[in-house]
Parts: structure tokens; C-alpha cells; sequence
């Protein structure tokens, strides 16, 4: 895997900056849930419940595919 380095202001801790870069990566489809989660140093279920307190969807599933599966449902 790819390593980068990044000096980051003193203002911003290292952690922060990785669940950060995670919960983007995540947002716009570039890491998995299992990806970001590790990336950022977290358990999946401790990941999903920092992007519920961002307010963050877990899954991205669109209103219109919703309403077609409660029809066929």
C-alpha cells in the first residue's frame, strides 16, 4: 500500500486527519466501510457510529430505489 506524509498544523492531531481522510474517502465511494474504518483506526461499528454522530449515511441508497423495493415488496 501507497505511503504518504503529511505535515499537519500543530492545531490538528494525527488521528483527527485520518478519521477525516477516512469518513471522505468513505463519503465519495473510494474505501469500503471494512477500508475506512481501518484506515481511520476504528472497529467498523465504531466507525459507523462516528459518521451517525457527522451525520454521515451509512449506506447510500437513493429514495427512488427505496420506494421501488417497498413496492415490490
Amino acid at each position: 500500500m501507497p505511503k504518504i506524509v503529511i505535515t499537519l498544523p500543530h492545531t490538528i492531531e494525527e488521528n483527527e486527519a485520518k478519521l477525516f481522510l477516512a469518513m471522505k474517502l468513505f463519503e465519495i465511494g473510494k474505501l469500503s466501510l471494512e477500508q475506512a474504518a481501518s484506515l481511520a483506526g476504528f472497529t467498523t461499528r465504531g466507525f459507523i457510529e462516528i459518521l451517525g454522530k457527522f451525520k454521515l449515511p451509512v449506506v447510500d441508497y437513493a429514495p427512488e430505489e427505496l420506494e421501488e423495493d417497498l413496492k415490490n415488496a
